[in-house]
């Protein structure tokens, strides 16, 4: 089953990644290897506001007063959920601004 889920999510897609210690992050998967996950533009998601969910978030994005780090390429190496994003929701993330 693992492996049918790695095929749904392409290269270079949008994605919410979910680790086991580093948090959440949105960025676009650069690859994927096992729980190794290298995402471009990645940005951490602090605290959110206006979703109940991460699936929520993939879905429609973030609220005002939300906060979402600035963007850098990083390797995470406890990847445990990958959830890909709506074109409305990477909109949004993109242009997320740390209110706080």
């Amino acid at each position: 089953m693992a492996k049918a889920a790695e095929k749904k999510t392409a290269k270079g897609k949008p994605v919410i990644v979910r680790t086991y210690s580093a948090g959440v992050h949105f960025g676009y998967l650069a690859a994927k290897n096992g729980k190794e996950v290298s995402l471009t533009g990645s940005r951490r998601i602090w605290y959110w506001k206006g979703a109940n969910t991460l699936s929520e978030i993939a879905l429609r994005g973030v609220g005002a007063g939300s906060k979402i780090a600035e963007r850098v390429n990083l390797v995470l190496t406890e990847a445990i959920e990958i959830i890909d994003c709506t074109k409305e929701a990477a909109l949004n993330l993109e242009a997320a601004v740390w209110q706080g």
